[in-house]
């Protein structure tokens, strides 16, 4: 029954020639910059592994697996590899039976490598996948799923308690700076600083999407979460109203209810349920109040877009302007959340923007006017493209 749609979908199965047609590897050697992403190798590929791959969607997880699959069914028996899109499943019983029926057709011993694309887009995904792994047909297989909300599969990974083997969760997440400046050919980022400079002003721009870097419109992005946002039943007016509101405040530290009286009378509840949902699409994340070792989370939050094309997309969509100060402080503190896992701000008399690890960091556009205590790491425009370079050392 299903064995006919799974062969559409997994060409290396009979043609030999089967990547001159796959469209995401068409689009992925018609680029004009394009790399292997790094996250693929750090998947576990030994059997029994239940891996998780985390990101947005249009960040390169799809492409990123047929990538493997070209590696895999170079060595391997191709027939032991299987790409399922989720999307074209309307309940997890058909994706249980799917996968029942490929298994039953392919019986050999070997290790089968079992691709899940995109489950979140099937409520209860997780019983068909926790029923192969109870039962032992997943016995001798790497599965790999990707979703695009992590809450939604965070909350579901916990649904599999001693049961994910060798697996890993990996996050998959658009180019920091320091990638972005490698994939355009910069090799030593000191002999060419100019030309990082120059690189820098278009990374505020383009980001650290595969598409947008290689030209293509951010629409294709935007598209993609505002699909989300329906998909999660969220109100696209509800979105809009809380982006614009939040945008207008950034890079001060805001409260959910200062975001909400900006509103059409949403409460500040409504406002931290929209935030939440973004936070858990990657599109931002939220910087705490810490003084000395307390972090005080009730307090106002200073809120960034976790890429700057997603601060710039966002803009356009609620028609509302940004300040300049904003867009190069979310990168300096998504650069820093990434670095250390966690990302505070510091108030008293006197403001520290990032309080990471041991760094503290405050991000001036020009120069600052004042002076702050000799453990403040002070950037101006011209020296936040070597700061970010260098922190991933």
């Amino acid at each position: 029954m299903y064995l006919k749609i799974l062969r559409d979908s997994n060409p290396w199965w009979t043609e030999e020639e089967w990547e001159e047609r796959d469209k995401n590897l068409v689009d992925y050697r018609n680029q004009r910059i394009r790399w292997v992403p790094e996250w693929i190798k750090k998947l576990s590929l030994e059997p029994f592994s239940l891996n998780f791959v985390l990101g947005l969607r249009q960040i390169g997880k799809t492409t990123g697996l047929k990538l493997l699959i070209r590696e895999l069914v170079k060595t391997i028996e191709a027939e032991n590899v299987i790409y399922i899109d989720c999307d074209i499943f309307p309940d997890f019983e058909s994706l249980g039976e799917a996968i029942i029926e490929y298994l039953n057709a392919v019986r050999s011993e070997e290790t089968k490598y079992v691709f899940l694309d995109e489950v979140t887009s099937i409520s209860e995904w997780w019983k068909a996948v926790k029923y192969m792994i109870d039962t032992g047909k997943f016995g001798n297989c790497v599965v790999t799923v990707t979703g695009s909300s992590s809450l939604k599969v965070r909350r579901d990974i916990e649904l599999f308690p001693g049961r994910t083997g060798k697996g890993k969760v990996v996050e998959v997440l658009p180019l920091s700076f320091k990638e972005y400046v490698e994939v355009h050919g910069v090799k030593n980022y000191k002999l060419e600083y100019d030309r990082v400079v120059e690189l820098f002003k278009k990374y505020l721009e383009t980001g650290g999407f595969p598409l947008t870097i290689n030209g293509f419109s951010s629409s294709h992005i935007l598209n993609a979460i505002i699909g989300e946002i329906v998909r999660f039943r969220k109100s696209l007016e509800i979105a809009k109203e809380t982006l614009a509101s939040l945008i207008s405040k950034m890079p001060s530290a805001v409260s959910f209810r200062a975001i909400a009286q900006d509103t059409s009378g949403y409460s500040y509840k409504t406002v931290q349920e929209y935030l939440e949902f973004f936070k858990n699409l990657y599109v931002l994340d939220f910087a705490y109040l810490k003084q000395g070792s307390r972090v005080l989370y009730r307090k106002e939050r200073k809120v960034f877009f976790r890429d700057p094309l997603l601060l710039n997309v966002f803009s356009a969509w609620s028609n509302t302007s940004y300040l300049y100060s904003a867009l190069i402080e979310n990168v300096v503190q998504e650069h820093l959340y990434r670095k250390f896992g966690e990302i505070y701000y510091y108030r008293n008399s006197y403001e520290i923007d990032c309080i990471a690890d041991d760094l503290k960091v405050e991000v001036k556009a020009g120069k600052p006017h004042r002076r702050y205590p000799r453990d403040v790491i002070v950037l101006s425009d011209e020296e936040i493209p070597k700061f970010l370079i260098e922190l991933f050392k």
